[in-house]
């Protein structure tokens, strides 16, 4: 399908699933060689990430730890500038590597606020993997250490990404059409 409908809006395919995983798989081989020989703790932020998280970690040969966490800062398609933690770690990251999984990073804010807690946990490392990243919409000055793709900035829905809940399922990235 080039293009769908979710709710009131209409939507274009962007990229296909057959690309996303093949880049996914490579962020994948520079993790696996970044961190030889180390354990780190992947850290997924729910629910966007769970489709990247799963591909990422299918091509992760380290030993490894993974847990998940619930940010969120979206109602509709605009953010709401307010980042809540409903669900939260269940495991000490003093002296850890953690590897943050983002399915996308726009203004940065739900991702500052997360680093912020996360250092005041003292882990030795961290680390940011993100599949989307949109330079236009960043608002925030963070180090991103392994991006899939830079993209516009486009409201965006498959692989985890929804629009109020519907969207998540579909292999491919799609863009609203304006």
């Amino acid at each position: 399908m080039n293009e769908i409908q979710l709710h009131d809006l209409r939507f274009r395919r962007f990229l296909l699933h057959q690309a996303i995983v093949q880049r996914v798989a490579q962020m994948a081989d520079e993790i696996n060689r970044d961190f030889f020989g180390q354990q780190p703790v992947f850290l997924g932020i729910l629910n966007g990430c769970f489709m990247f998280a799963a591909d990422l970690l299918r091509n992760i040969q380290l030993r490894c730890e993974v847990s998940f966490i619930r940010l969120a800062s979206y109602r509709g398609t605009s953010s709401t500038n307010q980042v809540s933690m409903p669900i939260g770690l269940d495991r000490p990251l003093q002296d850890r590597v953690i590897i943050v999984l983002e399915d996308i990073i726009d203004t940065g804010k739900t991702l500052y606020e997360l680093l912020h807690h996360l250092r005041a946990q003292r882990p030795s490392q961290i680390a940011i993997a993100a599949l989307l990243l949109k330079p236009a919409a960043l608002q925030y000055h963070l180090h991103i250490d392994y991006v899939g793709f830079q993209v516009p900035n486009d409201f965006l829905v498959g692989y985890g990404l929804d629009y109020d809940g519907l969207g998540r399922n579909l292999p491919d990235l799609y863009a609203k059409i304006s």
